[in-house]
């Protein structure tokens, strides 16, 4: 089973348990995103899913990628205003992104003790965190090697 296939089948596992609706449209949307490896733009979403969909608009793609980032099943690339399949939705704390400049090749951590040491500063400020992004960006393993 490739970890598209796995990434879907957990989805569709949590919007049940959630009672949410796991439509069509949301489904394929994550699929080519789990496939992608990569950043996957709105547009290019869109272009993809136009040829299966002729009725696919930019407001079907925005409202699936909402859905999807709503449920943990999605994060969004600020840095580069594309999406990535988040790589255990069942993990409800913050996340950070390896993001490699060369293949666009884009690695999900869980180092729950950044995000706690940051919501607590900020805490100590006054300031309540709804969200974090952290996005480290360099050149992932392959690439280096492969430049060397």
């Amino acid at each position: 089973m490739t970890q598209a296939n796995t990434l879907l089948q957990q989805a569709e596992s949590q919007c049940h348990l959630r009672g949410v609706r796991f439509t069509p449209i949301r489904r394929r949307v994550l699929e080519m995103i789990a496939e992608n490896g990569g950043g996957l733009k709105a547009y290019d979403l869109l272009d993809k899913l136009s040829t299966e969909h002729a009725a696919a608009r930019p407001p079907t793609v925005y409202r699936a990628l909402e859905f999807l980032i709503d449920q943990g099943l999605v994060h969004r690339i600020e840095s580069q205003n594309s999406y990535v399949a988040c790589a255990c939705p069942e993990h409800a704390h913050g996340f950070q992104l390896l993001i490699c400049r060369h293949c666009g090749y884009v690695e999900e951590l869980h180092l729950d003790e950044i995000s706690d040491q940051l919501a607590a500063l900020a805490s100590r400020q006054g300031f309540n965190v709804e969200r974090q992004t952290i996005e480290l960006q360099g050149f992932c393993q392959d690439c280096r090697t492969a430049s060397e």
